[in-house]
């Protein structure tokens, strides 16, 4: 691939340093792209030690700042560590991406990738996931993130080993997930009230065209109502929730609304009703809603509400899976 441009990280005393082509990884469900980049490494200075990069995939919970008496912050979901220097074991053939970071970097480069897919992985790796902050939040934010480190050490993983940070290099990435296409219907649902003083009910069916929506589509919401009571229907309320569920230590489900408008229809007693309305969450009618769940982000980059989760198979599910729901409420008058 032709490499319009490289990332690159360099550890503090220039020993190493860490090259991708690209920071964003796509999940396609059924499979993941393979992280894969080069460590240049300067061995004059390693005074025998060697060199490892990780990619982990983590949980961070709060401000790194705050971190003052020994809590961690961030909690590892994934962690997998490869020696890239001295070279251990055989020699797997470079990717295209690798070559061409090679040309680049000369007889110093390291080409090292990662398998995020089964049977590598046990569970589904979440994707990259932020929870968005208040107003007056300070530090990074919540959420699900990865990273790419390159490091100098004695050992892969020594906890009583003390790794300076001038002997780190590292590059934040995401997972991003494209959802598959599908020409599958959408869902459908319908509900029967009864109201007290009344022997007939009001009936109401909702449905979507389709099952999938990317990010800025209209999301077109099909309503039919038979109104068989004596009462009148004033007015449609149709709604996007986002529901987020934070599997840790145990799972916890946040739901927030991302979009609400109401219509001025007017349904009689003893009539029926049939149109379809259209709405379109968005981030950016939402950007001071603390909590919320956006795709994940690489500095201030803009970017969307988090993407819906999907998975393939039984395989546990880690980190933040996110959802979401389109309600349609009827507020009818209390006369009749």
């Amino acid at each position: 691939p032709s490499l319009c441009r490289i990332f690159k990280k360099t550890s503090g005393n220039g020993n190493i340093a860490l090259y991708l082509g690209k920071r964003d990884f796509v999940d396609n469900v059924d499979s993941v792209e393979v992280v894969d980049g080069v460590i240049k490494v300067d061995p004059a200075n390693l005074n025998g030690r060697k060199v490892f990069v990780y990619l982990a995939c983590a949980f961070r919970y709060g401000s790194e700042d705050l971190d003052v008496i020994g809590l961690s912050f961030r909690r590892d979901i994934w962690v997998k560590r490869v020696q890239v220097y001295p070279p251990v074991g055989g020699n797997s053939p470079n990717t295209p991406m690798q070559e061409s970071l090679m040309k680049k970097v000369g007889d110093q480069g390291y080409p090292f990738s990662f398998q995020v897919m089964y049977p590598s992985v046990q569970f589904h790796l979440p994707c990259s996931v932020s929870l968005q902050p208040g107003p007056n939040d300070a530090g990074k934010a919540c959420g699900v993130d990865f990273e790419v480190k390159g490091y100098v050490a004695n050992e892969p993983d020594n906890a009583d080993e003390v790794i300076e940070k001038k002997d780190t290099c590292r590059l934040m990435i995401r997972k991003i997930q494209f959802a598959p296409t599908t020409n599958k219907a959408g869902p459908k649902a319908d509900i029967t009230k009864q109201f007290m003083m009344t022997d007939k009910p009001v009936h109401l069916e909702a449905s979507l065209e389709k099952e999938t929506y990317y990010h800025g589509d209209p999301i077109t919401v099909n309503v039919k109502i038979n109104n068989e009571t004596s009462k009148i229907v004033k007015k449609i309320k149709v709604s996007v929730e986002q529901s987020t569920s934070v599997v840790l230590y145990s799972s916890d489900t946040y739901t927030k609304p991302v979009c609400t408008e109401e219509f001025g229809e007017t349904i009689n007693a003893n009539s029926t009703f049939e149109k379809s309305f259209q709405i379109i969450p968005l981030l950016s009618n939402n950007k001071e809603k603390r909590g919320l769940a956006v795709d994940g982000r690489l500095k201030d980059e803009d970017t969307n509400l988090a993407s819906t989760t999907l998975s393939q198979g039984q395989k546990e599910m880690q980190g933040i899976i996110i959802s979401y729901k389109v309600k349609v409420n009827l507020i009818v008058s209390s006369g009749g």
